[in-house]
């Protein structure tokens, strides 16, 4: 009898100890983003920066992140996804304690620009992690990993309330690089995927992998001989434009990048409105380049509120996602989005204002999560890697560019900034509609055009 390994994830097959070290990467993404929220304010005032070097900050970390990410993908395609995760969870590890020490604002944005290099291969967690799923509780078993990174946010700005105000700016970056050392310190434990090994040919070790798993799920392996499609050019670009995936490519990476403008948007637009104070959020005024405030306890709370709202929005897009279908939650999410940006073109107190970040926070998460489920399973096996590399980095595109509307266009025209927000959230909700391919209930392709 032969068996693909497709017959083999029917069954529920994950490895706990491989479960938690995949979620040490998603933890220690998120604290390196949300870090840039505080850290922003705080060198504004200590360092006396203008406007355009504080959004400076913020994207040299995305420029390195959106150059890294294919060059991950494709390491991770053609050496090993866990090859391709422990490198650049080492590099992460190295480059975030080292800015530490920075001394001077040049040196900061050289070391925060490698972070951001390192940190760009962090979601092949995510695609590592999906390769050991089955089909019927891939979307969930993702979606909960995700949680992870709602976690990550919260103990960022706990451990920035803890920090801040006695130690300041560089113990907050040197203990925010405490998930990777854990990581690092840990990663012996994290298995190869057993598909990468079947695709390179060492059904063996996939084999090995797979019976250790299942043991330890008190499972049983299916009988016979594994059989499956071995690829030698995995991970090239020209695979993403085939002629049955150029149409899912192009929509999709626009679509990445609008998650990551819209979040990290109103993740950095929270600190920037909470910092107006009780004035009226839509007469936001132009002020000197180098007038500052301090975030205040009260800014920290705020903060930490609007960051709890990832719980609730995964909780919703968790029901959702096996119910209406990935690409009709990301079209939600966006549309909601959007919704809750229109009312601050009116003025409105900082109450309602918490109220409405809190929402389109929720939203903006949660389907942010979705798009990862989405993309490991619309691509094969042997261009996944790259697919998750690529629209990474149209990702990291659009946090690039948020800075400069969330923090300079703002105190310019607060109307123009909203309407940028609200306009594309829209556009990528059409976008998500027109996808050509639903992955709700589908296999994991082992190769292009084989559909298992």
């Amino acid at each position: 009898k032969f068996i693909v390994i497709s017959q083999i994830f029917r069954f529920y097959l994950i490895d706990t100890a491989h479960h938690s070290c995949v979620a040490l990467p998603q933890i220690a993404d998120a604290m390196e983003m949300m870090i840039l929220s505080i850290l922003g304010p705080q060198l504004h005032c200590e360092w006396r920066l203008p406007g355009y070097q504080v959004a400076l900050i913020t994207s040299v970390v995305f420029v390195g992140m959106g150059i890294s990410s294919p060059l991950w993908g494709n390491v991770s395609d053609k050496y090993g996804r866990r090859v391709g995760l422990t490198i650049c969870m080492c590099w992460t590890l190295y480059y975030g304690l080292m800015s530490a020490f920075s001394p001077v604002y040049g040196w900061l944005l050289v070391l925060r620009g490698l972070v951001g290099f390192g940190i760009g291969g962090a979601p092949q967690s995510v695609t590592l992690y999906s390769e050991f799923l089955p089909v019927k509780s891939r979307g969930i078993c993702i979606m909960l990993i995700a949680a992870f990174w709602a976690i990550g946010t919260v103990f960022e700005v706990l451990l920035a309330l803890w920090v801040m105000p006695t130690l300041g700016w560089r113990w907050l970056l040197g203990l925010s690089t405490i998930p990777m050392a854990i990581f690092v310190s840990f990663c012996f434990w994290l298995p190869e995927s057993p598909r990468f090994d079947v695709l390179t040919g060492r059904s063996e070790k996939a084999m090995e992998t797979l019976t250790r798993v299942a043991k330890e799920n008190g499972k049983t392996m299916p009988q016979g001989r594994m059989i499956a499609y071995q690829q030698s050019d995995r991970g090239q670009i020209k695979d993403l434009f085939a002629a049955q995936y150029w149409r899912t490519t192009l929509p999709l990476w626009f679509i990445w990048f609008a998650y990551a403008f819209s979040y990290y948007g109103i993740v950095l637009l929270t600190t920037e409105l909470f910092q107006a104070g009780d004035s009226c959020v839509a007469k936001i005024e132009p002020t000197c380049s180098l007038e500052c405030k301090y975030l205040t306890s009260a800014d920290y709370k705020d903060l930490l509120w609007t960051t709890l709202a990832e719980f609730p929005g995964l909780l919703v897009i968790l029901l959702a996602v096996d119910h209406i279908g990935r690409k009709r939650s990301m079209a939600l999410c966006f549309f909601m989005f959007s919704l809750c940006i229109l009312p601050l073109f009116a003025c409105i107190e900082r109450t309602a204002l918490t109220i409405l970040i809190f929402v389109a926070r929720a939203f903006i998460s949660g389907g942010y999560q979705v798009v990862f489920v989405y993309t490991p399973e619309v691509f094969p096996t042997g261009s996944r890697a790259l697919a998750m590399g690529t629209s990474s980095a149209m990702a990291r595109v659009g946090a690039l560019i948020t800075p400069f509307v969330a923090q300079v266009m703002l105190r310019t025209s607060v109307y123009l900034t909203l309407s940028v927000y609200c306009g594309v959230a829209v556009l990528a909700g059409v976008a998500s509609l027109i996808l050509p391919i639903e992955t709700l209930g589908r296999s994991l392709q082992e190769s292009a055009g084989v559909q298992p």
